[in-house]
Protein backbone atom coordinates (compact mmCIF):
# COMPACT_ATOMS: atom_id res chain seq x y z
CA UNK A 1 0.00 0.00 0.00
CA UNK A 2 0.94 3.80 -0.27
CA UNK A 3 2.43 5.39 2.82
CA UNK A 4 1.46 8.73 3.06
CA UNK A 5 0.69 8.52 6.58
CA UNK A 6 3.03 7.70 8.98
CA UNK A 7 0.94 5.46 10.68
CA UNK A 8 0.78 3.56 7.18
CA UNK A 9 4.04 1.62 8.11
CA UNK A 10 1.89 -0.25 10.22
CA UNK A 11 -0.14 -1.99 7.25
CA UNK A 12 2.78 -2.01 5.61
CA UNK A 13 5.01 -3.90 7.72
CA UNK A 14 2.18 -6.15 8.69
CA UNK A 15 2.08 -6.85 4.72
CA UNK A 16 5.71 -7.10 4.13
CA UNK A 17 7.85 -8.01 6.88
CA UNK A 18 6.47 -10.74 9.95
CA UNK A 19 9.27 -10.60 12.12
CA UNK A 20 9.94 -11.29 16.02
CA UNK A 21 12.25 -8.71 16.45
CA UNK A 22 11.14 -5.53 15.11
CA UNK A 23 12.24 -3.70 17.61
CA UNK A 24 14.23 -4.67 21.21
CA UNK A 25 15.81 -3.11 24.07
CA UNK A 26 17.76 -4.28 27.11
CA UNK A 27 15.21 -4.85 30.94
CA UNK A 28 17.55 -6.22 33.64
CA UNK A 29 20.49 -6.94 31.31
CA UNK A 30 18.12 -9.36 28.88
CA UNK A 31 17.50 -7.92 25.44
CA UNK A 32 13.22 -8.16 25.07
CA UNK A 33 12.15 -8.62 21.89
CA UNK A 34 8.59 -7.23 20.16
CA UNK A 35 6.99 -8.63 17.15
CA UNK A 36 5.05 -7.42 14.10
CA UNK A 37 1.72 -8.39 15.54
CA UNK A 38 2.47 -7.19 19.22
CA UNK A 39 3.86 -3.73 17.70
CA UNK A 40 0.78 -3.40 15.69
CA UNK A 41 -1.48 -4.38 18.80
CA UNK A 42 -0.26 -2.44 21.40
CA UNK A 43 -0.23 0.63 18.79
CA UNK A 44 -3.83 0.31 18.44
CA UNK A 45 -4.49 -0.36 22.56
CA UNK A 46 -2.70 3.24 22.74
CA UNK A 47 -4.98 4.73 20.67
CA UNK A 48 -8.08 3.37 21.73
CA UNK A 49 -7.08 4.21 25.63
CA UNK A 50 -6.21 8.31 23.94
CA UNK A 51 -10.01 7.72 22.58
CA UNK A 52 -11.50 6.87 25.91
CA UNK A 53 -9.57 10.27 27.32
CA UNK A 54 -10.76 12.26 24.94
CA UNK A 55 -7.78 13.06 23.06
CA UNK A 56 -8.86 15.44 19.76
CA UNK A 57 -6.74 15.41 16.43
CA UNK A 58 -4.25 18.27 16.72
CA UNK A 59 -3.85 17.78 20.83
CA UNK A 60 -0.18 17.31 21.49
CA UNK A 61 1.39 14.58 23.57
CA UNK A 62 5.18 14.60 25.06
CA UNK A 63 7.51 11.87 25.48
CA UNK A 64 10.61 12.54 27.71
CA UNK A 65 12.41 9.31 27.55
CA UNK A 66 15.35 7.54 26.46
CA UNK A 67 15.17 5.48 23.20
CA UNK A 68 13.09 2.34 24.09
CA UNK A 69 10.50 0.44 21.78
CA UNK A 70 7.48 1.61 23.69
CA UNK A 71 8.57 5.27 21.89
CA UNK A 72 7.73 3.76 18.78
CA UNK A 73 4.04 2.31 20.39
CA UNK A 74 3.26 5.52 21.72
CA UNK A 75 4.28 7.53 18.28
CA UNK A 76 2.12 5.28 16.22
CA UNK A 77 -0.96 5.59 18.61
CA UNK A 78 -0.46 9.42 19.21
CA UNK A 79 -0.23 9.50 14.88
CA UNK A 80 -3.47 7.39 14.57
CA UNK A 81 -5.51 10.19 15.80
CA UNK A 82 -4.38 13.04 14.32
CA UNK A 83 -2.90 13.88 17.71
CA UNK A 84 0.73 15.77 17.80
CA UNK A 85 4.01 14.04 19.06
CA UNK A 86 6.34 16.17 21.17
CA UNK A 87 9.16 14.52 21.75
CA UNK A 88 11.04 16.15 24.43
CA UNK A 89 14.98 15.52 24.89
CA UNK A 90 15.67 14.35 28.38
CA UNK A 91 19.23 16.00 29.22
CA UNK A 92 17.22 19.61 28.82
CA UNK A 93 17.24 22.43 31.30
CA UNK A 94 14.40 22.25 33.83
CA UNK A 95 12.91 25.75 32.41
CA UNK A 96 13.22 24.27 29.04
CA UNK A 97 11.33 21.99 30.27
CA UNK A 98 8.97 24.27 31.32
CA UNK A 99 8.86 26.52 28.27
CA UNK A 100 8.15 23.47 25.79
CA UNK A 101 5.25 21.93 27.62
CA UNK A 102 3.61 24.89 28.69
CA UNK A 103 4.11 26.49 24.78
CA UNK A 104 3.20 23.59 22.97
CA UNK A 105 0.08 23.03 25.58
CA UNK A 106 0.47 20.00 26.48
CA UNK A 107 -1.96 17.44 27.82
CA UNK A 108 -0.21 14.19 28.36
CA UNK A 109 3.25 13.70 29.18
CA UNK A 110 5.39 10.27 28.49
CA UNK A 111 8.07 10.00 31.36
CA UNK A 112 10.82 7.18 31.05
CA UNK A 113 11.16 6.87 34.88
CA UNK A 114 11.50 8.19 38.42
CA UNK A 115 14.89 10.63 37.81
CA UNK A 116 12.98 12.17 34.47
CA UNK A 117 10.18 12.64 36.55
CA UNK A 118 11.84 14.51 39.63
CA UNK A 119 12.63 16.69 36.66
CA UNK A 120 9.36 18.18 35.81
CA UNK A 121 7.36 17.50 38.87
CA UNK A 122 7.61 20.66 40.59
CA UNK A 123 6.88 22.29 37.65
CA UNK A 124 3.35 20.37 36.76
CA UNK A 125 1.28 22.64 38.67
CA UNK A 126 2.17 25.24 36.36
CA UNK A 127 1.51 24.04 33.00
CA UNK A 128 -2.52 24.02 33.74
CA UNK A 129 -2.71 21.83 30.00
CA UNK A 130 -1.27 18.39 31.20
CA UNK A 131 -3.96 16.18 32.13
CA UNK A 132 -2.12 12.92 33.22
CA UNK A 133 1.30 11.96 33.25
CA UNK A 134 2.74 8.13 32.62
CA UNK A 135 6.11 6.45 32.99
CA UNK A 136 7.44 3.11 31.70
CA UNK A 137 8.53 2.24 34.96
CA UNK A 138 6.08 1.70 38.43
CA UNK A 139 6.33 4.92 40.72
CA UNK A 140 4.95 5.06 43.88
CA UNK A 141 1.52 7.27 42.80
CA UNK A 142 1.83 7.71 39.39
CA UNK A 143 -0.26 6.18 36.48
CA UNK A 144 2.25 3.67 34.06
CA UNK A 145 1.50 3.14 30.60
CA UNK A 146 0.23 -0.21 31.13
CA UNK A 147 -3.08 1.69 32.61
CA UNK A 148 -3.63 3.24 29.43
CA UNK A 149 -2.88 0.33 27.38
CA UNK A 150 -5.35 -1.73 29.51
CA UNK A 151 -7.51 0.87 29.28
CA UNK A 152 -7.35 0.86 25.46
CA UNK A 153 -7.97 -3.49 25.56
CA UNK A 154 -11.02 -3.14 28.02
CA UNK A 155 -12.54 0.02 25.16
CA UNK A 156 -11.69 -0.96 21.67
CA UNK A 157 -12.70 1.45 18.76
CA UNK A 158 -11.75 0.15 15.58
CA UNK A 159 -14.94 1.78 13.74
CA UNK A 160 -13.81 5.05 15.39
CA UNK A 161 -10.04 4.66 14.96
CA UNK A 162 -10.35 4.41 11.48
CA UNK A 163 -13.11 7.34 11.11
CA UNK A 164 -9.67 9.04 12.94
CA UNK A 165 -6.75 7.83 10.84
CA UNK A 166 -9.03 8.33 7.38
CA UNK A 167 -9.37 12.25 8.55
CA UNK A 168 -5.34 12.48 8.94
CA UNK A 169 -3.49 14.04 5.53
CA UNK A 170 -0.10 13.69 4.58
CA UNK A 171 -0.36 17.51 4.83
CA UNK A 172 -0.98 17.47 8.62
CA UNK A 173 1.68 18.28 11.44
CA UNK A 174 2.87 14.97 12.45
CA UNK A 175 5.15 16.17 15.38
CA UNK A 176 6.60 19.71 16.70
CA UNK A 177 10.34 19.11 17.72
CA UNK A 178 11.92 21.53 19.46
CA UNK A 179 15.06 22.87 18.64
CA UNK A 180 18.54 22.52 21.44
CA UNK A 181 19.30 26.20 21.03
CA UNK A 182 22.38 27.73 22.75
CA UNK A 183 20.52 30.97 23.28
CA UNK A 184 16.84 32.21 23.77
CA UNK A 185 13.94 29.68 23.96
CA UNK A 186 13.26 26.69 22.23
CA UNK A 187 11.66 26.54 18.48
CA UNK A 188 9.09 24.27 17.73
CA UNK A 189 9.54 22.84 14.03
CA UNK A 190 6.56 21.97 12.99
CA UNK A 191 6.92 18.50 10.04
CA UNK A 192 4.11 16.68 8.80
CA UNK A 193 3.34 13.09 7.70
CA UNK A 194 4.49 13.75 3.96
CA UNK A 195 7.93 16.00 4.97
CA UNK A 196 8.89 12.79 6.98
CA UNK A 197 7.74 10.52 4.52
CA UNK A 198 9.30 12.12 1.51
CA UNK A 199 12.65 11.98 3.45
CA UNK A 200 12.86 7.76 4.85
CA UNK A 201 11.27 7.08 1.06
CA UNK A 202 14.07 9.01 -0.76
CA UNK A 203 17.07 8.11 1.54
CA UNK A 204 15.72 4.13 1.71
CA UNK A 205 17.71 2.97 -1.27
CA UNK A 206 20.89 4.07 -0.55
CA UNK A 207 22.28 1.81 2.53
CA UNK A 208 21.53 -0.92 0.20
CA UNK A 209 20.51 -3.03 2.78
CA UNK A 210 17.35 -5.66 3.20
CA UNK A 211 14.57 -6.66 5.92
CA UNK A 212 17.12 -9.33 7.15
CA UNK A 213 19.52 -6.61 8.96
CA UNK A 214 19.40 -5.08 12.04
CA UNK A 215 20.27 -1.21 13.04
CA UNK A 216 21.92 -0.52 16.78
CA UNK A 217 20.35 3.01 17.39
CA UNK A 218 21.78 4.86 20.37
CA UNK A 219 21.02 8.58 19.34
CA UNK A 220 18.12 10.25 20.73
CA UNK A 221 14.43 9.58 19.01
CA UNK A 222 13.96 12.74 19.87
CA UNK A 223 15.50 14.46 17.32
CA UNK A 224 15.16 14.09 13.97
CA UNK A 225 17.82 12.42 12.28
CA UNK A 226 17.30 9.42 14.68
CA UNK A 227 13.70 9.52 14.35
CA UNK A 228 13.99 9.88 10.41
CA UNK A 229 16.08 6.53 9.77
CA UNK A 230 13.67 4.64 12.55
CA UNK A 231 10.96 5.05 10.06
CA UNK A 232 13.11 4.17 7.78
CA UNK A 233 14.25 0.96 9.20
CA UNK A 234 10.63 0.14 9.65
CA UNK A 235 9.82 0.66 5.62
CA UNK A 236 12.53 -1.74 4.91
CA UNK A 237 11.79 -4.15 7.35
CA UNK A 238 15.12 -3.74 9.53
CA UNK A 239 15.12 -4.97 13.05
CA UNK A 240 15.76 -1.85 15.33
CA UNK A 241 17.87 -2.69 18.30
CA UNK A 242 17.61 0.15 20.84
CA UNK A 243 21.08 0.92 22.98
CA UNK A 244 21.19 1.27 26.71
CA UNK A 245 23.06 4.62 26.51
CA UNK A 246 26.30 5.41 25.30
CA UNK A 247 28.68 3.96 27.59
CA UNK A 248 27.04 0.59 26.82
CA UNK A 249 27.16 1.01 22.92
CA UNK A 250 30.12 -1.02 22.11
CA UNK A 251 28.80 -4.23 24.45
CA UNK A 252 25.61 -3.87 22.42
CA UNK A 253 27.03 -3.39 19.38
CA UNK A 254 28.65 -7.10 20.25
CA UNK A 255 25.29 -8.58 21.62
CA UNK A 256 23.28 -7.31 18.47
CA UNK A 257 25.69 -7.64 15.53
CA UNK A 258 24.06 -5.32 13.75
CA UNK A 259 24.44 -4.29 9.83
CA UNK A 260 23.98 -0.74 10.40
CA UNK A 261 24.62 2.21 12.84
CA UNK A 262 24.15 6.00 12.61
CA UNK A 263 26.20 8.22 14.62
CA UNK A 264 27.55 11.46 15.07
CA UNK A 265 31.34 12.08 14.49
CA UNK A 266 32.39 12.21 18.33
CA UNK A 267 31.56 8.47 18.59
CA UNK A 268 33.86 7.42 15.39
CA UNK A 269 36.80 9.34 16.97
CA UNK A 270 35.83 7.57 20.59
CA UNK A 271 35.91 3.96 18.56
CA UNK A 272 39.23 5.41 16.78
CA UNK A 273 41.12 7.00 19.69
CA UNK A 274 39.99 3.43 22.05
CA UNK A 275 41.46 1.08 18.97
CA UNK A 276 44.54 3.56 18.40
CA UNK A 277 45.09 3.47 22.19
CA UNK A 278 45.44 -0.31 22.55
CA UNK A 279 47.50 -0.13 19.46
CA UNK A 280 50.13 2.02 20.97
CA UNK A 281 50.15 -0.62 24.11
CA UNK A 282 51.32 -3.24 21.39
CA UNK A 283 55.35 -4.12 21.23
CA UNK A 284 57.51 -5.21 18.85
CA UNK A 285 56.58 -6.49 15.45
CA UNK A 286 53.04 -5.85 16.02
CA UNK A 287 52.96 -2.65 16.88
CA UNK A 288 54.61 -2.15 13.72
CA UNK A 289 51.98 -3.99 11.41
CA UNK A 290 49.41 -1.84 13.31
CA UNK A 291 50.68 1.41 12.52
CA UNK A 292 51.61 0.22 8.91
CA UNK A 293 47.87 -0.58 8.17
CA UNK A 294 47.29 2.62 9.88
CA UNK A 295 48.95 4.75 7.60
CA UNK A 296 47.87 3.23 4.99
CA UNK A 297 44.43 3.57 5.50
CA UNK A 298 45.19 7.32 6.17
CA UNK A 299 45.52 7.11 2.41
CA UNK A 300 42.22 5.69 1.49
CA UNK A 301 40.99 7.08 -2.17
CA UNK A 302 37.53 5.88 -3.08
CA UNK A 303 37.87 5.32 -6.57
CA UNK A 304 41.03 3.43 -6.44
CA UNK A 305 43.38 5.47 -8.22
CA UNK A 306 46.08 4.52 -5.44
CA UNK A 307 46.73 1.43 -8.28
CA UNK A 308 47.09 -2.10 -7.78
CA UNK A 309 50.08 -2.06 -5.16
CA UNK A 310 47.70 -0.02 -2.81
CA UNK A 311 45.20 -2.87 -3.25
CA UNK A 312 47.15 -5.02 -2.62
CA UNK A 313 48.51 -3.88 0.80
CA UNK A 314 45.23 -2.93 1.83
CA UNK A 315 44.04 -6.26 1.44
CA UNK A 316 46.88 -7.34 3.67
CA UNK A 317 46.26 -4.62 6.06
CA UNK A 318 42.79 -5.99 6.46
CA UNK A 319 43.46 -9.39 6.99
CA UNK A 320 46.13 -8.37 9.63
CA UNK A 321 44.27 -5.65 11.29
CA UNK A 322 41.16 -3.86 10.15
CA UNK A 323 39.62 -7.34 10.81
CA UNK A 324 39.74 -7.25 14.46
CA UNK A 325 38.29 -4.04 13.53
CA UNK A 326 35.04 -5.49 12.74
CA UNK A 327 35.34 -8.38 15.25
CA UNK A 328 35.43 -5.17 17.85
CA UNK A 329 32.50 -3.63 16.37
CA UNK A 330 29.90 -6.93 16.09
CA UNK A 331 31.65 -8.87 13.11
CA UNK A 332 28.39 -7.82 10.98
CA UNK A 333 28.64 -3.74 10.57
CA UNK A 334 28.51 -2.62 7.18
CA UNK A 335 27.10 0.85 7.04
CA UNK A 336 27.28 3.70 9.23
CA UNK A 337 26.04 6.72 8.25
CA UNK A 338 27.23 9.98 10.16
CA UNK A 339 25.64 13.21 10.76
CA UNK A 340 25.17 16.05 12.91
CA UNK A 341 28.32 17.87 12.43
CA UNK A 342 31.65 17.22 10.38
CA UNK A 343 33.47 13.78 9.98
CA UNK A 344 37.32 14.30 9.71
CA UNK A 345 38.05 13.60 6.46
CA UNK A 346 40.88 11.31 7.91
CA UNK A 347 38.43 9.22 9.52
CA UNK A 348 36.33 8.65 6.86
CA UNK A 349 39.43 6.94 5.10
CA UNK A 350 40.74 4.56 7.50
CA UNK A 351 37.19 3.59 8.41
CA UNK A 352 36.51 2.88 4.59
CA UNK A 353 39.69 1.59 4.42
CA UNK A 354 38.74 -0.83 7.04
CA UNK A 355 35.67 -2.16 4.81
CA UNK A 356 32.89 0.19 6.60
CA UNK A 357 31.05 2.06 4.21
CA UNK A 358 30.83 5.66 5.91
CA UNK A 359 28.15 7.48 4.44
CA UNK A 360 27.99 10.85 5.45
CA UNK A 361 25.22 13.25 5.25
CA UNK A 362 23.91 16.71 6.86
CA UNK A 363 20.43 18.22 7.18
CA UNK A 364 18.93 20.20 10.11
CA UNK A 365 15.54 19.64 12.07
CA UNK A 366 13.56 22.20 9.88
CA UNK A 367 14.19 19.60 6.71
CA UNK A 368 13.64 16.83 8.13
CA UNK A 369 16.53 16.46 8.33
CA UNK A 370 18.42 15.16 5.14
CA UNK A 371 19.23 17.51 2.30
CA UNK A 372 22.62 15.63 0.82
CA UNK A 373 23.84 12.07 1.67
CA UNK A 374 27.00 9.74 0.55
CA UNK A 375 25.41 7.27 -1.60
CA UNK A 376 27.14 4.01 -3.58
CA UNK A 377 26.79 5.83 -7.07
CA UNK A 378 29.68 7.48 -8.23
CA UNK A 379 31.30 10.32 -7.03
CA UNK A 380 28.81 9.51 -4.20
CA UNK A 381 31.32 9.65 -1.75
CA UNK A 382 34.20 12.23 -1.39
CA UNK A 383 35.99 12.89 1.89
CA UNK A 384 35.54 16.08 3.15
CA UNK A 385 32.18 16.22 1.57
CA UNK A 386 28.32 15.61 2.43
CA UNK A 387 27.02 13.74 -0.46
CA UNK A 388 24.59 14.89 -3.43
CA UNK A 389 21.70 16.33 -3.17
CA UNK A 390 18.56 14.40 -2.01
CA UNK A 391 16.32 13.42 -4.60
CA UNK A 392 13.46 15.59 -4.93
CA UNK A 393 14.95 18.32 -3.13
CA UNK A 394 16.59 21.86 -4.55
CA UNK A 395 19.96 23.32 -3.43
CA UNK A 396 21.16 26.73 -4.14
CA UNK A 397 24.05 28.70 -2.63
CA UNK A 398 23.38 32.31 -2.08
CA UNK A 399 26.09 35.06 -3.16
CA UNK A 400 26.93 35.01 0.72
CA UNK A 401 28.06 31.76 0.27
CA UNK A 402 24.48 30.44 2.79
CA UNK A 403 22.93 27.19 1.40
CA UNK A 404 19.25 27.26 0.65
CA UNK A 405 17.20 24.58 0.28
CA UNK A 406 13.49 23.71 -1.15
CA UNK A 407 11.43 20.79 -1.21
CA UNK A 408 8.89 18.15 0.23
CA UNK A 409 11.31 18.51 2.92
CA UNK A 410 11.24 21.64 4.41
CA UNK A 411 8.84 22.27 7.53
CA UNK A 412 5.52 24.05 7.85
CA UNK A 413 6.88 26.46 9.82
CA UNK A 414 7.57 27.59 13.81
CA UNK A 415 4.69 26.59 16.18
CA UNK A 416 3.26 30.07 17.07
CA UNK A 417 6.15 32.29 15.35
CA UNK A 418 4.75 33.33 12.33
CA UNK A 419 7.54 36.18 12.44
CA UNK A 420 10.49 33.53 12.66
CA UNK A 421 8.97 31.29 9.79
CA UNK A 422 8.29 34.41 7.60
CA UNK A 423 12.19 35.29 7.61
CA UNK A 424 13.53 31.89 7.71
CA UNK A 425 11.71 30.60 4.34
CA UNK A 426 11.65 32.98 1.73
CA UNK A 427 10.10 32.62 -1.33
CA UNK A 428 9.51 28.74 -0.58
CA UNK A 429 13.49 28.57 0.12
CA UNK A 430 14.94 27.73 3.42
CA UNK A 431 18.05 29.28 4.92
CA UNK A 432 19.85 27.30 6.62
CA UNK A 433 22.31 29.16 7.92
CA UNK A 434 25.36 26.97 7.04
CA UNK A 435 27.53 28.34 4.10
CA UNK A 436 28.84 25.80 1.85
CA UNK A 437 29.44 24.75 -1.93
CA UNK A 438 28.56 22.46 -4.81
CA UNK A 439 31.03 21.09 -7.05
CA UNK A 440 30.13 19.60 -11.02
CA UNK A 441 28.44 16.25 -9.48
CA UNK A 442 26.41 18.53 -7.34
CA UNK A 443 27.78 17.44 -4.33
CA UNK A 444 27.70 19.46 -0.97
CA UNK A 445 30.96 20.66 1.32
CA UNK A 446 29.99 22.47 3.94
CA UNK A 447 32.65 25.26 4.95
CA UNK A 448 31.13 26.82 8.04
CA UNK A 449 28.39 28.37 9.89
CA UNK A 450 27.22 32.18 9.12
CA UNK A 451 27.11 32.50 12.84
CA UNK A 452 30.00 30.80 14.12
CA UNK A 453 32.08 32.96 11.74
CA UNK A 454 33.82 35.55 13.95
CA UNK A 455 36.08 38.86 13.55
CA UNK A 456 39.59 39.98 14.91
CA UNK A 457 39.96 43.05 16.05
CA UNK A 458 42.34 43.26 13.23
CA UNK A 459 38.87 42.69 11.01
CA UNK A 460 39.86 39.17 9.70
CA UNK A 461 37.60 36.51 9.82
CA UNK A 462 38.04 33.14 11.24
CA UNK A 463 36.08 29.83 11.00
CA UNK A 464 36.02 28.49 14.00
CA UNK A 465 34.62 25.24 13.19
CA UNK A 466 37.04 24.27 10.41
CA UNK A 467 39.92 24.54 13.14
CA UNK A 468 38.49 22.58 15.58
CA UNK A 469 37.77 19.77 13.65
CA UNK A 470 41.58 19.26 12.18
CA UNK A 471 42.80 20.05 16.14
CA UNK A 472 40.14 17.05 16.72
CA UNK A 473 42.76 15.19 14.46
CA UNK A 474 44.95 14.82 17.58
CA UNK A 475 44.83 11.33 19.76
CA UNK A 476 45.43 13.80 22.77
CA UNK A 477 42.48 16.32 21.87
CA UNK A 478 39.20 15.02 22.62
CA UNK A 479 37.31 18.45 22.49
CA UNK A 480 38.34 22.27 21.68
CA UNK A 481 36.94 25.05 21.26
CA UNK A 482 38.37 28.50 19.19
CA UNK A 483 37.83 31.94 20.32
CA UNK A 484 38.75 35.34 19.78
CA UNK A 485 36.39 37.19 18.52
CA UNK A 486 36.93 41.17 18.57
CA UNK A 487 40.32 40.30 19.71
CA UNK A 488 43.84 40.60 18.27
CA UNK A 489 44.53 36.76 18.03
CA UNK A 490 42.57 33.23 18.18
CA UNK A 491 42.45 31.11 21.09
CA UNK A 492 41.35 27.75 22.11
CA UNK A 493 40.05 26.16 25.11
CA UNK A 494 40.97 22.58 24.82
CA UNK A 495 39.97 18.77 26.75
CA UNK A 496 42.03 16.47 26.79
CA UNK A 497 41.59 13.23 25.80
CA UNK A 498 42.29 11.87 29.46
CA UNK A 499 42.92 7.90 28.29
CA UNK A 500 45.58 8.76 26.08
CA UNK A 501 47.08 11.43 27.97
CA UNK A 502 46.95 8.86 31.28
CA UNK A 503 48.76 6.25 28.48
CA UNK A 504 51.35 8.66 27.29
CA UNK A 505 52.43 9.43 31.00
CA UNK A 506 53.22 5.42 31.33
CA UNK A 507 55.10 5.48 28.88
CA UNK A 508 56.91 8.65 29.56
CA UNK A 509 57.35 7.59 33.66
CA UNK A 510 55.19 11.10 34.60
CA UNK A 511 53.37 10.11 37.87
CA UNK A 512 49.16 9.91 36.90
CA UNK A 513 47.38 11.78 39.14
CA UNK A 514 44.18 13.64 39.23
CA UNK A 515 43.10 15.67 36.16
CA UNK A 516 43.56 18.89 37.19
CA UNK A 517 47.13 17.77 38.54
CA UNK A 518 47.56 16.23 34.57
CA UNK A 519 46.84 19.42 33.23
CA UNK A 520 48.57 21.79 35.35
CA UNK A 521 52.39 19.12 34.67
CA UNK A 522 54.23 21.53 32.77
CA UNK A 523 55.90 18.51 30.61
CA UNK A 524 52.01 17.94 29.74
CA UNK A 525 51.89 21.43 28.87
CA UNK A 526 54.78 21.79 26.77
CA UNK A 527 53.42 18.20 24.84
CA UNK A 528 49.77 19.75 24.24
CA UNK A 529 51.78 23.04 23.15
CA UNK A 530 53.51 20.65 20.51
CA UNK A 531 50.14 19.41 19.35
CA UNK A 532 49.23 23.14 18.86
CA UNK A 533 52.27 24.01 17.25
CA UNK A 534 51.59 21.20 14.48
CA UNK A 535 48.38 21.72 13.67
CA UNK A 536 48.74 25.58 13.29
CA UNK A 537 50.77 24.63 9.97
CA UNK A 538 47.70 23.76 8.44
CA UNK A 539 45.86 27.28 9.12
CA UNK A 540 47.30 30.88 7.69
CA UNK A 541 49.06 33.33 10.60
CA UNK A 542 45.19 35.13 11.53
CA UNK A 543 43.58 31.76 12.67
CA UNK A 544 46.32 29.88 14.17
CA UNK A 545 46.32 29.41 17.75
CA UNK A 546 48.36 31.88 19.91
CA UNK A 547 46.94 30.33 22.99
CA UNK A 548 44.90 27.74 24.97
CA UNK A 549 43.66 26.20 28.30
CA UNK A 550 43.49 22.79 29.08
CA UNK A 551 40.11 22.24 31.13
CA UNK A 552 40.14 19.10 33.04
CA UNK A 553 37.33 17.14 32.48
CA UNK A 554 35.47 15.55 29.43
CA UNK A 555 32.68 18.34 28.28
CA UNK A 556 29.10 16.56 27.81
CA UNK A 557 24.95 17.64 27.81
CA UNK A 558 24.96 16.97 31.45
CA UNK A 559 27.99 19.32 32.10
CA UNK A 560 26.05 22.01 29.69
CA UNK A 561 29.25 22.30 27.07
CA UNK A 562 27.69 20.10 24.20
CA UNK A 563 23.91 20.02 22.99
CA UNK A 564 21.81 16.72 22.87
CA UNK A 565 23.21 16.12 19.52
CA UNK A 566 26.83 16.61 21.31
CA UNK A 567 27.29 20.00 19.41
CA UNK A 568 29.38 22.48 21.31
CA UNK A 569 27.34 25.40 22.87
CA UNK A 570 29.08 27.85 22.06
CA UNK A 571 27.74 31.38 24.16
CA UNK A 572 27.31 28.69 27.04
CA UNK A 573 30.93 27.58 27.08
CA UNK A 574 32.56 31.31 26.47
CA UNK A 575 29.97 32.44 29.45
CA UNK A 576 31.07 29.61 31.67
CA UNK A 577 35.08 30.03 31.00
CA UNK A 578 34.76 33.41 30.98
CA UNK A 579 37.78 33.97 33.35
CA UNK A 580 40.00 31.80 31.50
CA UNK A 581 38.94 33.38 28.15
CA UNK A 582 40.25 36.71 30.08
CA UNK A 583 43.71 34.99 31.15
CA UNK A 584 44.71 33.68 27.88
CA UNK A 585 43.78 37.55 26.02
CA UNK A 586 44.94 39.34 28.89
CA UNK A 587 48.32 37.39 29.12
CA UNK A 588 49.67 38.16 25.96
CA UNK A 589 48.03 41.59 25.37
CA UNK A 590 51.12 43.37 25.96
CA UNK A 591 53.31 40.69 23.75
CA UNK A 592 51.06 41.53 19.93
Amino acid sequence: MEITRLFDLLPHYAGNFNKPDVFAGKEDGVWVKYSTKTYIETSNYISYGFLKLGVQKGDKIATITYNRPEWNFIDMGIQQLGAINVPIYPTISESDYKYILKHAEVKFVFVAGEDLFKKIEHILPEIPSIQAIYTFKNLHGQKHLNELIELGKSNPAPEDLEVRKDSVKPEDIATIIYTSGTTGDPKGVMLTHHNLISNFLTVAPIPRLGAESKALSYLPLCHVYERMLNYMYQYLGISVYYSENLAAIMENINEAHPQILTTVPRLLEKIYHRISTKGHQLKGIKKMIFFWAMDLGFKFEIDNSNGWWYKLRLKIARKLVFEKWHQALGGNLKVIVSGGAALQPRLSRIFWAAGFSVLEGYGLTETSPVITVCTFEKHGVQFGKVGPVLDGVQLKIAKDGEILCKGPNVMKGYYKDEKLTNETIIDGWFHTGDLGSLDEHNVLQITGRKKELFKTSFGKYINPSLIENKFKESPFIDNIIVVGENQKYAAALIVPDFNDLRNWCEHKCIEISTNIELIKNPRIKKRFQKEVDFYNKSFGATEQIKRFELIDFEWSTLTGELTPTLKLKRNYIVKKYSYLLDKMFGTIENEI
